[in-house]
């Protein structure tokens, strides 16, 4: 009996102990961090009850999914899609593979690229170090880098996409000699950053005189977390946003993940496209990330302890106004504003086989995704399911007749979004 007893307490002595360990491991691989972050969202409690409910949700369900066989299935497109409303995922659907040979399914744990909708997610990281003071909005880049070739630009500047900086996928092509950098396998964000200072490329435009979408700006605004926070830009984004808020299956893209890492593939074929020598470059691309990972980040942004008030106000400000017309641009988020009350908030993406929409719509609480792997701009129809939520007139439109089977838009700026 004693030895029974014995035994009792040494299992149960040695199941606390472990169950003690374990809890601790969890604690410090999920949030600990001295980098400014987004560990203060509870996600569990960001919605009020009523902003997660749908009225006639079958109906609506059964809408979506008319829609999804119509474009996904009929045009055999790859990926993941999903639509939420709060707390409520309404629809979700997987299909296509992450390698070839027709190899690993796609499933929800399925990281994919996202291209350009990985700008608001380094727009939120730089807003971070804003609202902890560790930089300003109206901060000169020479401050940041002494070397910078360019007067007058700043990091509001970069955010807004009004910086004026030549788009470095062009610059490249355009230096007559032959750079060290450039006989590299791949380019780094600071080997953008080295050609601007040495052969300082003109100005596209001059700074502040309107919206330019490029890539540069967010590259160079990868740069500044880097060195503000003296980490790594992968590495801090999954302190100060991956982790914190439950981002399990996202990473940033770097050279140790191409074997591994979900590939991209042409419409026919499908064949692999291959990697280049600017697929290393993060921050305006190179986010991996699932539909439930970004609606993670989605409903944080809900929450309104997210950012400061008067910070969150300014990412879905318009910017550029200097033509009429409904497009705009904020920090880091596209928008629609059809009126002062209406206003379509959300990110495209392009890049190689990859086309990406992020709608995060701001009265309505409803977030859309759709990430396709397999070249189609049909992918961006998901951006019209909108006008199913909130009174989005051009967008209901696209939902009637057959505009979402054919191509819709036009590709614009490598990685940048369709219209």
């Amino acid at each position: 009996m004693r030895v029974f007893q014995s035994v009792f307490w040494i299992v149960l002595v040695g199941a606390i102990f472990l169950g003690c360990k374990e809890s601790s491991t969890h604690k410090t691989s999920t949030s600990t961090t001295a980098l400014p972050n987004y560990g203060q969202v509870d996600l569990d409690h960001v919605f009020e009850k009523r902003e997660s409910e749908v009225p006639e949700q079958k109906i609506l369900e059964q809408t979506i999914d008319q829609y999804y066989n119509r474009v996904w299935e009929r045009g055999d497109l790859w990926g993941g899609f999903l639509v939420a409303k709060g707390e409520n995922i309404i629809y979700e659907s997987y299909r296509g593979f992450s390698q070839d040979q027709n190899s690993e399914p796609i499933d929800k744990h399925t990281a994919l690229h996202v291209a350009s909708v990985s700008k608001p997610l380094t727009a939120m990281a730089v807003l971070k170090l804003v609202e902890a003071k560790k930089i300003s909005l109206d901060q000169d880049l020479k401050t940041l880098f002494p070397k910078f070739p360019y007067e007058g630009i700043t990091v509001e500047l970069l955010l807004s996409q009004r910086s004026g900086l030549p788009k470095y996928e062009y610059v490249i092509e355009r230096i007559k000699s032959e750079p060290i950098e450039l006989s590299k396998k791949f380019l780094t964000n600071q080997d953008v950053l080295n050609l601007l200072i040495q052969y300082k490329p003109p100005l596209a435009r001059n700074p502040d005189t309107g919206f330019m979408y490029c890539n540069t700006n967010y590259a160079i605004l990868a740069l500044i977390v880097e060195k503000v926070t003296q980490t790594k830009f992968p590495q801090a984004m999954k302190e100060m946003v991956f982790e914190p808020l439950k981002m399990k299956d996202t990473y940033i893209f770097q050279e140790k993940d191409t074997l591994s890492a979900a590939k991209s593939f042409y419409a026919r074929g499908p064949r692999v496209h291959p990697y280049d020598r600017l697929d290393l470059i993060y921050g305006d691309k190179n986010v991996y990330t699932t539909p439930r990972d970004l609606l993670n980040f989605s409903k944080a942004m809900y929450a309104t302890n997210f950012l400061s008030k008067d910070l969150m106000n300014r990412v879905f400000t318009p910017y550029s106004n200097e033509r009429p017309g409904i497009n705009n641009y904020g920090f880091g988020f596209r928008m629609k504003v059809y009126d002062q009350s209406s206003k379509l908030t959300y990110h495209n993406g392009w890049w190689h086989g990859t086309n990406s929409v992020f709608a995060h719509l701001l009265q309505s609480k409803v977030t859309i995704i759709a990430i396709g792997n397999k070249f189609s701009q049909r992918v961006y129809t998901a951006l019209a399911l909108s006008a199913l939520f909130e009174n989005f007139p051009i967008e209901a439109e696209k939902l009637k007749g057959d505009s979402l089977t054919t191509s819709t838009g036009k590709k614009s700026d490598q990685q940048g979004s369709s219209e």
